[in-house]
Order: C-alpha cells, then structure tokens, then sequence
C-alpha cells in the first residue's frame, strides 16, 4: 500500500477557492470568514497541535476576488508563510483588549463590495472558534457589511470532495480495514474492552494511522446496548458481540465504520440480525447514486430493518458526509432532502435494535460516482467474524 504524499500543491488550494468563488457569488456574498480548524486547513493546508490551545482566535478570509487572506496571531505566521497563502496579517496575541478585531475588520472594509455580506461558520453542525462578544463587538463596527450565516454554502462546497481528498480519505480506510482483520489475533475472552481498544489502537498506529481520536469498544451478551461509549473495563466473555468503531486519521482525513466479532458461540438470534444489517448496508450502497437523495439512502435501508423486526433506532440517521470531520453533513434521514452527486463521501450505516437493549450495526465508507458508487471499505463479511 502506497502511502499518499501529505499535503496538497498549490494548484489543489486554487482549485478550491476557484470553486468557493463562483459559489459565494452566486450565494451573494463578498466573502466567507473561517474560524475553525478543519475549514482553515481546508483552505489553506495549515496545520497546528497549538489548535489544542484555545486561547486564541485564528481568521482566514476567502474573498470573491483574490486570493486568501490570513489573519492570525503573530505566532503562526512562519508556519502559515510555509502554505500557499501569500497575504498574512498578525497581531501579538493573546490580546484580550482587541484580539485581532480591528484588524479583521480593516480586511473585511478594504474588500470590493458588491453584496454586502460576509459569510460565517454559523449554521448546522458549525461553530465559531472565538468568543461570541467577539463577533458581536466585529459586528458593530463593520457599517454596511452584513456578518450572516454561510453555514449551508460552506457545507455545499465541502461536501464534494477532490480526487486529491478522496486518496487521503481511501488510504486511511484501507489502514483501518487491516488493522480490523487483525482482530481475531489480537484480542480474546478474558480481556477488558479497554484492553482490546488499547491493541487495536496500537494496531492501526503500527500500520500508518495519524491518530485514533473515536475509538468505541463495546461487548455484550448477542449485542451492545449502545456504540457511542466507552470502552470501559468490562470483560469480554464468550458469547459477546464485540463491536469496534473506527474513526483514524490520516493528514487530517478520517474514516469512520465498524465491525462486529462474534466471541465464541453467540445466540442465533443476533446471527439473523446481523445478516440483515448486511443486507440493508447492501441497499444503502446499490441507492447512494447521483441524483438520489439522502431520504431515498435512509428508505432503501429502512425497509429492510423494519422487515427484520426492528425495535426502534435511536442513532436518528442511517449514515451521513465524511471528510476531514469525523461526522459531516448530510445525514441519511427524513426530511434532509440533500441530492447526492459525484464525489460525496458518505458512511451507510444501518442499525438495529433486534431485542432489548441488544443492537447490531454495519457501517462502511464509499464516494458517490456517476455509475455504482466507489467503495473505500472492504466490505464487511457475511458472516460475523469469529474470535475464539
């Protein structure tokens, strides 16, 4: 397996605002402000651990016309001279009196002004990384320019991801998909779900994972009750579903599906369940088509878990986007309504809840394209793996 070179050139950045561009001109806004780690990198290929510090507030302005602007505190600047962004503008921070207010708010006049509004992280799934009298006070001084949200546009344009994304996002699936094969060597009866974590973590940094921020492992008697906590220090014994969730990056890029291992001998019942899961994540992919919409993803996996005997979903969606978050827009339930296109990158993941308090869930990555979609992640087998 061929490592994807880390980082993007030049012209991949370009590409993005080009695109970003002719969207916020048709959305009516003179430019997009980002606070947030995620969409900066996007824009800019910066990358810092000092975004574990939340002490400072961090801005970088996409214009309609021209090239980024970057205005940050004074301690970054060298890094960010190392990206493609040329126009970077610095005040010492930390500053509490005016951090970095004023001089965002030269930036924003001194733009061309056809719409009058800039947009920001302010929608859905969204949130400003400065504090909310910030805004407020940079929202006061700005005469003549609106500071509305942008939430939906940003989404729409992250939502489509480049060849170049869609490589970062492929490599770390297949390092995960390794490293879930190695399982059944790797952990058995008689461990603590933190201990079977602590190997598969392990497992998945040897092969070439960045880092594992998500990493749920949960065991129950032929099924889990939930797949968001832990692990705890409960141990595994036979007649578990052992259930992994994965969420490893690579260059800022996730992947997120699951896996269930059967530990021994576990009832029949969880079997059958399993196999309709495989079955409905078989839908999800053969619906994911461009021009499909997220309802019909939901419905075609709906209908096979409500005729397996369902006892309810409380996830509230069957999948959703992914990229360099580890849960993006948009969501695979009623009422989204977003229409799918090439080069959406989405998890299908169906779920059910085959007795009390007993669930069996798949989950598997793919990228929307013109004919069937591509899938990142091996399927997972038919038949639930075996430890023991």
């Amino acid at each position: 397996m061929t490592e994807p070179k880390r980082g993007f050139e030049p012209a991949e950045f370009a590409r993005r605002l080009a695109r970003a561009q002719r969207m916020m001109t048709e959305a009516g806004f003179d430019a997009l402000v980002f606070t947030t780690p995620h969409n900066i990198r996007w824009a800019t290929g910066f990358e810092s651990q000092f975004w574990e510090s939340p002490t400072r507030p961090w801005f970088v302005v996409l214009p309609r016309e021209g090239g980024p602007i970057a205005v940050i505190p004074e301690i970054a600047a060298p890094q960010m001279a190392a990206t493609w962004v040329e126009d970077i503008r610095t005040w010492p921070s930390p500053r509490p009196a005016d951090d970095g207010t004023a001089l965002l708010a030269g930036v924003l006049e001194g733009l061309p002004r056809r719409f009058g509004r800039t947009g920001w992280e302010l929608g859905r799934e969204m949130a400003l990384r400065m504090p909310v009298s910030q805004f407020l006070d940079l929202r006061g001084r700005l005469r003549g320019i609106d500071c509305a949200d942008a939430g939906a546009l940003i989404w729409a344009i992250r939502m489509v991801k480049t060849e170049a994304e869609i490589g970062h996002i492929r490599h770390i699936c297949t390092i995960a998909c390794d490293a879930y094969d190695r399982v059944p060597d790797l952990v058995h009866a008689g461990m603590t779900e933190r201990e079977a974590a602590r190997a598969l973590r392990i497992e998945l940094a040897r092969l070439g994972a960045d880092s594992t921020p998500f990493l749920p492992a949960i065991a129950g008697p032929g099924g889990v009750a939930q797949i968001v906590c832990g692990p705890n220090d409960r141990v595994i014994a036979p007649g578990d579903v052992l259930f992994f969730d994965t969420g490893s990056t690579f260059d800022g890029y996730w992947c997120d599906f699951d896996r269930n291992y059967a530990v021994g001998q576990i009832p029949d019942a969880a079997l059958r369940a399993h196999e309709a899961m495989w079955r409905a994540t078989e839908a999800g992919i053969a619906a994911a088509r461009p021009g499909a919409t997220t309802d019909d993803v939901h419905r075609a996996m709906a209908a096979i878990i409500d005729a397996a005997g369902s006892l309810g979903n409380n996830v509230g969606r069957l999948g959703h986007g992914l990229g360099m978050q580890l849960t993006e827009p948009p969501s695979h339930m009623p009422g989204d309504g977003t229409v799918l296109t090439e080069g959406m990158v989405l998890t299908i993941e169906p779920g059910i809840e085959y007795a009390p308090g007993r669930m069996i869930v798949h989950e598997e990555n793919l990228v929307v394209r013109a004919g069937p979609p591509d899938l990142l992640t091996r399927r997972a087998p038919r038949e639930m793996p075996r430890i023991g």
